[in-house]
């Protein structure tokens, strides 16, 4: 309602946590818990420091040495800043120094000295190479050749350096995600224990970056984003929120994990979603046969708690908290799922508006070119790693690696790593593994894809994000019936225990050769 003094706090509130948190609540009345006034005042401005004499006389410099500009080299004088009077006029180049600061008065810039004795600076329009203003038709023909910053080249060639500046922006959108996951959640397993991932994907579900959180995750979120589009395609719109954790039609790692998918549309890009944003956070509970809803004596994926294929969290802009509560009735901490999922909600949110601020800062078409150069330059880098690495090995044109190793149970994993020496390219081969168990040491097929591609990072030496570009060069062979991937949606997953061993040996032998 609207307040004595003509705000509108209820609706002031909504905005707010629309903005915070992607979503509102249909008809829920809102509680005033506390009231903050904050006071704001202006003080007078400070009196001017008393000066010398206006004089117009200007000191000879202290020295003349040589300084690089953009022009070029350049004959520049400098002058003590206390040696200088009000109406004192220095073309530049100079430098003006004291004890504790260096002011640079570029080519083509007059500073003054005002009565008050500061520094007032004018910046005239930007010269040519050497001093020399271009004008007509070469400066025309300069400017429309000219890409606009940030801008993908017309050749498609990526810059190195706006590669490197777009690869550190887009982790840190991500990293920005689970900052803000991390302080909205409430329970121990996000909030203290950390066991979340953020990354952002490009139009077609692709990994783009993630934040360094979670390895096992990481890889397999590409599959989750993909799945709900297809499982969504046509009914997508703007405001709306997915989610879903189910291991073997869903891209998830195991039920615990609820993934929280969210598109981000952007003004006058037609109403396909630019760009995907998603976050996978561990819940304590989701009402499976034990606390935890890992029960190390499951044989099936009821057992492990809820399985939801896909769900939409919220519909334009409106959370559904009763189909959560209906999906999630069984767990033994409901609110603590309900507010972690609105966190994750948030931490999607914050991606989104990141992302957008980035296109509107550069360009669209420059955010998705260097999506897709991020990728191209991971292929590139793991693709020369595989290179060296058969080099180094001796494997020839088309040597194999080969590792087993033995579950709990004494179910064996086998893989055969075949390396195309001249395309750069590697084939993971898992044929010879043991069939599925009758238990939840399994691991669906996302996580063997988190493996290999964690795996395949760590033995880049470049700095670059852990994207889709990596299992470009990359073929599976995964037998149906082995752990991994479980055939049907009957027999539990349990991610840490399978989804490594087979990688550890072949990832100790290249670091050994590396």
């Amino acid at each position: 309602e609207p307040a004595a003094g003509g705000g509108a706090y209820a609706a002031a509130f909504e905005a707010q946590h629309r903005r915070e948190f992607g979503f509102t609540f249909a008809e829920r009345p809102v509680l005033i818990d506390d009231i903050r006034v904050r006071g704001t005042g202006l003080s007078p401005p400070a009196p001017a420091a008393p000066t010398a004499a206006a004089s117009g006389a200007l000191p000879p410099p202290t020295s003349v040495g040589r300084t690089y500009f953009e022009s070029g080299w350049e004959e520049t004088p400098s002058y003590s800043l206390q040696s200088l009077a009000p109406g004192n006029v220095l073309e530049g180049p100079a430098l003006l120094l004291d004890d504790i600061s260096t002011v640079v008065v570029e080519p083509n810039c007059t500073a003054t000295v005002t009565a008050t004795g500061h520094l007032e600076i004018l910046v005239r329009p930007r010269k040519g190479a050497r001093g020399e203003t271009r004008t007509g038709p070469e400066a025309q023909r300069g400017a429309e050749a000219a890409p606009a910053e940030g801008a993908p080249s017309p050749s498609g060639d990526a810059d190195p350096v706006q590669l490197s500046l777009y690869s550190h922006r887009f982790m840190g959108i991500a990293e920005q995600m689970g900052r803000t996951l991390q302080r909205t959640s409430v329970s121990t397993n996000i909030k203290e224990r950390l066991d979340f991932s953020c990354a952002l994907f490009d139009a077609s579900g692709g990994l783009v970056a993630n934040a360094p959180h979670i390895p096992v995750h990481l890889g397999a979120m590409q599959d989750a984003v993909q799945l709900q589009q297809r499982r969504w395609e046509g009914d997508i719109n703007a405001g709306d929120v997915f989610l879903s954790n189910c291991p073997h039609t869903a891209g998830g790692s195991h039920l615990p994990d609820l993934t929280v998918i969210t598109p981000a549309f952007l003004p006058g890009d037609g109403e396909a979603p630019a760009f995907w944003v998603a976050s996978r956070g561990h819940h304590a509970d989701i009402g499976g046969a034990t606390p935890g809803s890992m029960p190390p004596f499951s044989h099936s994926l009821s057992e492990e708690g809820a399985r939801i294929v896909g769900f939409r969290l919220v519909s334009r802009g409106v959370l559904q908290e009763e189909g959560v509560r209906s999906i999630l009735a069984k767990s033994r901490n409901l609110a603590d799922n309900l507010s972690d999922l609105k966190a994750q909600v948030a931490a999607n949110e914050m991606g989104l508006r990141l992302l957008a601020s980035l296109a509107a800062e550069s360009s669209l078409a420059a955010v998705r070119s260097y999506m897709h150069h991020i990728q191209a330059n991971a292929e590139a880098t793991v693709r020369a790693m595989l290179r060296a690495f058969a080099a180094r090995a001796g494997l020839g044109a088309n040597g194999v690696c080969t590792a087993a190793d033995q579950l709990d149970d004494g179910s064996e994993i086998r893989l055969a790593v075949t390396i195309d020496a001249a395309a750069g390219s590697a084939t993971f081969d898992f044929s010879g593994t043991s069939p599925q168990s009758y238990s939840n040491l399994n691991a669906p097929r996302a996580v063997t894809y988190s493996a290999v591609i964690y795996s395949l990072r760590a033995l880049c030496d470049t700095d670059m994000p852990l994207n889709q570009g990596c299992l470009a060069p990359v073929t599976f062979v995964l037998p149906e019936g082995s752990p991994s991937p479980p055939p049907g949606p009957s027999f539990p997953g349990h991610v840490p225990d399978t989804s490594t061993p087979p990688l550890q040996e072949p990832l100790a032998e290249a670091r050994r050769l590396a």
